[in-house]
């Protein structure tokens, strides 16, 4: 359940940005297919990639975790 609320919230902060999940992939430097397995809650994402995705939203660590 974690996995698909965190995907979700992933999917919400970077339809923000206005990217496409292949240009947000590229901008962080990350497969496109492994960033939309995330989004769609289907893999289990590391520490050092979440920071990454952060990064990419220019949002603090935390704000990914807000509201799961």
């Amino acid at each position: 359940m974690i996995l698909e609320l965190f995907g979700k919230k992933l999917k919400e902060l970077r339809k923000k940005t206005g990217l496409s999940q292949e240009k947000f992939a590229y901008k962080i430097d990350m497969d496109r297919t492994y960033y939309a397995s995330v989004e769609s809650g289907k893999h289990n994402i590391s520490l050092k990639n979440i920071k990454k995705i952060a990064d990419g939203l220019d949002i603090p660590l935390s704000d990914l975790f807000k509201g799961l």
